[in-house]
């Protein structure tokens, strides 16, 4: 069983950066792919980011590409988000995930962004 603790999120101003950090434990997420999520209130949860087992490659949701960077180190056990000239639309709750086969196996608890305008 896997889990996965979400960190990094706080108060930042538009145009700020934050990173956040999803470790893991219980198992190790080289088998995994990799996702970042995001619920603002009154949403669904929406697609953020992905990344392939070994990094080789990554996927974005439009509203974030050229912003936000994911990344992963194995050995660490933790994927990234690097999140970058923030809008006061990033506000969310961020989730990380892993996937096996298309479905999610194992999500965080989430960790609060908020960017004030």
């Amino acid at each position: 069983q896997v889990q996965l603790v979400e960190s990094g999120g706080g108060l930042v101003q538009t145009g700020g950066s934050l990173r956040l950090s999803c470790a893991a434990s219980g198992g190790t997420i080289s088998r995994y792919v990799m996702s970042w999520f995001r619920q603002a209130p009154g949403n669904e949860r929406e697609f953020v980011a992905g990344i392939s087992w070994t990094g080789g490659n990554t996927y974005y949701a439009a509203s974030v590409k050229g912003r936000f960077v994911i990344s992963r180190d194995n050995a660490k056990n933790t994927v990234y988000l690097q999140m970058n000239s923030l809008k006061p639309e990033d506000t969310a709750v961020y989730y990380c995930a892993a996937e096996t086969s298309g479905q999610y196996d194992y999500w965080g608890q989430g960790t609060q962004v908020t960017v004030s305008s």
